[in-house]
């Protein structure tokens, strides 16, 4: 099936996201008063225990090397909105340079990931997973890392929980949230 992608990126453009809710195969858009972020500036951090793990090289890194496995790991849980609708929209908008899967591999493993979406100056992070302890939290540091070396105005998580706290996560009003967004979207920005 072809989806209308300029429509769905204009939809993200202006502050929305899709989302099935309580397992319904119905993607509707979605907004909230309050956004997440994750910090690109001096208030990023993540735990004092990684830094074993990134210094060890345990991991690699790789950007779409292997992005239907990605969408598979974000969506492979007891409770998800990622219907199979919604997969195959990332996957058109990832063919058509939109989507993106930013992993960590051990050997030929893939280890975890971060599945976002890239509009101009702003990564709006989608998903994330893992399947080898750490690799997530490799995935984040050298994201936003990447992130900062190419300019991006805002990480958007959508929507915070404890584990993006550790990184520094914060809330921004939805008001604060359309400016930052309008300021990323004058930007050309490339992940890869």
């Amino acid at each position: 099936m072809k989806y209308d992608i300029p429509a769905i990126i204009s939809g993200y453009a202006q502050g929305y996201f899709l989302m099935a809710i309580d397992d319904e195969d119905q993607l509707d858009w979605y907004s909230s008063k309050e956004r997440a972020l994750i910090p690109l500036d001096d208030r990023f951090r993540y735990p004092k225990s990684l830094n074993r793990v990134l210094n060890s090289n345990r991991f690699t890194i790789a950007i779409n090397r292997d992005f239907p496995a990605v969408v598979e790991g974000c969506s492979n849980r007891e409770t998800t909105w990622i219907t199979p609708e919604l997969k195959e929209i990332y996957y058109e908008m990832y063919q058509t340079g939109w989507a993106y899967s930013f992993e960590t591999w051990q050997g030929n493993d893939l280890a975890g990931g971060i599945l976002g979406i890239v509009i101009g100056g702003a990564f709006i992070g989608e998903s994330m997973f893992y399947r080898i302890p750490e690799a997530s939290k490799v995935a984040m540091v050298k994201l936003v890392e990447r992130l900062r070396k190419r300019n991006f105005v805002l990480f958007d998580a959508q929507m915070d929980n404890p584990h993006l706290e550790r990184f520094g996560s914060y809330i921004i009003p939805n008001s604060d949230y359309q400016k930052l967004l309008q300021k990323a979207l004058q930007r050309r920005c490339y992940l890869d």
